[in-house]
């Protein structure tokens, strides 16, 4: 009789993962359906995406907090993924380096505007490609939620015309654009 209440703990344990795990689910699902659908790109060619982007514009996010001089750096992998490189420099533009490596997957081929980003496995976070131009000089990044938002472009710095057509886009879109932090990006001709 001894042994009985050692037998079940792993059946107790299993159940209330099991539990913990279908509540995440019902909240993330539930959470996705609040928010109307959000369009993205009809086409991305993931060749002509990959490179370096620089960020024009975010929402604010816990993990960029006094990041200035933000890039991203794409490559796409033999296996179909992307190699995401994120770098910031903490409170300057020529303040002290900090990067993190993750990996993306596409999730919607027929478009190829619709990622998984993984920095810390198992944990997941949308990136859509809800806009970008012909060229890939620019784009403009979210997902579902409206809780981030990235205005990225091949240079340090975007006409003002195309910027304010992207916060307009993406206001329409149900994005939070009062938020915006614009970020501090090096002065051409200075480091």
């Amino acid at each position: 009789m001894a042994n009985f209440p050692k037998r079940r703990q792993p059946v107790i344990l299993g159940a209330a993962v099991a539990t913990v795990a279908t509540g995440i689910a019902a909240y993330a699902y539930i959470r996705r359906k609040l928010y109307a659908p959000l369009p993205v790109s009809p086409h991305v060619d993931v060749h002509r995406y990959m490179g370096l982007w620089y960020e024009i514009a975010r929402l604010p996010t816990r993990f960029e907090k006094g990041c200035e001089h933000v890039t991203a750096q794409y490559k796409l992998l033999p296996n179909g993924k992307v190699s995401v490189l994120n770098t910031c420099h903490k409170d300057d533009v020529n303040g002290p380096v900090e990067s993190v490596k993750g990996t993306a997957r596409i999730v919607d081929t027929a478009t190829n505007a619709k990622l998984r980003v993984s920095f810390f496995w198992p944990f997941e976070g949308d990136y859509w490609i809800l806009d970008h131009d012909p060229e890939y000089r620019y784009a403009l990044v979210g997902e579902p939620s409206r809780k981030n938002l990235w205005l990225l472009c091949r240079t340090p710095h975007l006409e003002r015309p195309i910027r304010d057509r992207l916060v307009g886009l993406a206001h329409s879109l149900g994005f939070p654009t009062e938020n915006l932090i614009f970020t501090p990006q090096p002065v051409a001709g200075k480091p």
